[in-house]
């Protein structure tokens, strides 16, 4: 029979988002295509370093053992820009990190994120700027990671964090602050208090997450001693009296977090550092300065305060791992070595 992605958590990544890649990436650029093949090949066997979103992964991973070995309940799919003689590094690497991912797709010179919707998967992390723009604008879930490394990279716990709107939720309401400002943002959610938002691109994520922590809570049932391993919070700049129709869209939704900070508009930054995610994932990349060099983050470009330029491009490159967000320069692109 076929291997059935239907009942599990999907998720795509690229090994800029995975690995550190910022040497063979300065190789690409400085020299070429000609000589990243050689500097490929004559390190195949050198381990690549860990990246952004390696410490998520692993532990993402480790929720496997909740399961039945033969149906996992995680499965990870590299999708890169490399062709496999390339990408070889990528895989050995994979296995010298005792990594349980076997499945990739590699595509010379393109991004293989059309494929998210074959595969089943509900998130796509590069640090490869334009791939994960333009999976967003085909209405798929990505982000671009920045920051740093969760800095344990050992246990089994895991801890996720959301911003809400252009995240969890659509724009909607974000569209109603930027025109008119905060009081009629407010007045607009308390008017609507009663009615759901619309999902944004992540929910189906939130979704396989929840899916995972109902296992956990009927380990809880069995045996009260159990602890769990899956935290999840939102982390959003929203406060009272626009709190309340975050909690009753989730619930129409029949989905849940464990924590909630209304900040209204205090520095996220002051909680995130405390909270210490393994992830977090927000529209706005000004809310991803403060804490970029603690914390692992995730910019999802949607929505209206994405559309201007400049604003999606506000995270200093040098916060990141991998080097991951130019343009392909030949015939493939270094940046997502991916």
């Amino acid at each position: 029979m076929p291997y059935d992605l239907d009942d599990k958590l999907v998720v795509g990544v690229a090994s800029s988002a995975l690995f550190d890649l910022k040497e063979s990436d300065r190789v690409f650029r400085d020299n070429g295509e000609g000589a990243y093949r050689e500097y490929q090949a004559e390190h195949v066997a050198d381990t690549l370093g860990t990246g952004v979103a390696f410490p998520f992964i692993k532990r993402l991973l480790s929720l496997n053992d909740l399961a039945p070995a033969d149906s996992p309940l995680v499965e990870v799919i590299i999708l890169s820009r490399n062709d496999p003689d390339t990408g070889l590094r990528v895989m050995r690497s994979l296995q010298d990190h005792k990594l349980a991912i076997t499945r990739a797709i590699f595509m010379q010179g393109r991004s293989p994120y059309r494929f998210m919707g074959a595969l089943n998967m509900s998130l796509f992390l590069s640090s490869n700027e334009d791939d994960v723009k333009q999976a967003i604008d085909l209405g798929f879930a990505a982000g671009r990671v920045i920051g740093a490394p969760a800095a344990n990279l050992e246990g089994n716990d895991l801890r996720i964090g959301f911003d809400f709107d252009g995240v969890l939720a659509d724009d909607s309401s974000e569209r109603v602050m930027q025109s008119d400002g905060l009081d009629a943002f407010h007045a607009n959610e308390s008017e609507n208090v009663d009615v759901p938002l619309p999902k944004g691109r992540l929910a189906d994520f939130l979704a396989g997450i929840n899916r995972i922590q109902d296992i956990e809570e009927g380990r809880v049932a069995d045996d009260p001693e159990y602890r769990r391993r899956v935290h999840v919070s939102i982390v959003t700049a929203r406060n009272a009296p626009s709190h309340e129709r975050v909690v009753n869209t989730m619930r129409s939704w029949g989905l849940r977090v464990n924590d909630a900070f209304f900040l209204g508009g205090i520095e996220k930054a002051r909680v995130l550092r405390e909270l210490r995610p393994h992830i977090y994932f927000d529209d706005q990349a000004k809310h991803l300065e403060g804490a970029a060099g603690e914390i692992p983050s995730v910019h999802v470009p949607f929505g209206i305060v994405n559309e201007d330029k400049d604003a999606a491009a506000a995270v200093p490159v040098e916060v990141e791992l991998g080097g991951g967000d130019q343009p392909p320069v030949a015939s493939f692109s270094a940046s997502d070595q991916d």
